[in-house]
């Protein structure tokens, strides 16, 4: 998940150096772009990741946080609903069933608010204390996040995930894991993104 202020000038130079790691999913999200300057940054890191992508031999899906608009004009692979995004169903009618749709999710009553909606993708947060902003919510745990992989849903654990507890988030059930401050934050993303995947894979 791609914070300008986490990486820095560099973003997107990190953002090809972890794709090229091993990251195969880049949600690009920020709220404080107006839509032309959004745009410009989404079509700048799609391309960083598709360069990466090149590099390591293995796909990549970049989808836009809340902007399904700026999705569709940028030619990224989805979007990432948030609270105050358009509902699923008008979301893939726009973007097509081809398109790559997530959500996220912190307590039981928005897990059932999604009941029924077309979705590849979940991310339950924050699993532990995040690393990259102060938490604004008490972190679920490796128990909380277990009850959510019973659902529906293919679930991404979020908040605080490092190569250190990757491992426990899928013996949890978590099909996956969504980071910022574990690859943004590092000296090198590529060697991050390797280590997660090493974890997240038994290596």
């Amino acid at each position: 998940m791609t914070d300008r202020a986490a990486g820095g000038a560099d973003l997107e130079a990190r953002v090809e150096a972890a794709v090229a790691g091993g990251v195969d999913l880049v949600q690009v999200r920020d709220r404080a772009l107006p839509g032309k300057a959004l745009l410009a940054h989404v079509e700048a890191v799609l391309a960083a990741a598709r360069r990466g992508a090149r590099a390591r031999g293995a796909p990549v899906r970049v989808v836009v946080n809340r902007r399904v608009d700026v999705a569709l004009a940028a030619g990224a692979d989805g979007a990432h609903l948030g609270w105050d995004a358009m509902p699923a169903a008008a979301a893939r009618t726009l973007l097509g069933p081809g398109a790559w749709l997530g959500a996220s999710l912190h307590g039981a009553d928005e897990l059932a608010a999604l009941a029924g909606a077309p979705l590849d993708y979940v991310h339950v947060a924050p699993v532990f204390d995040p690393l990259s902003k102060p938490a604004e919510r008490p972190a679920l745990g490796l128990e909380g996040l277990r009850r959510f992989c019973t659902g529906p849903f293919a679930v991404l654990a979020q908040g605080g995930v490092t190569a250190d507890n990757a491992a426990a988030c899928r013996e949890a059930g978590a099909a996956g894991v969504a980071v910022t401050g574990a690859i943004l934050l590092a000296p090198d993303p590529a060697g991050a993104a390797r280590a997660l995947r090493n974890a997240l894979e038994g290596r």
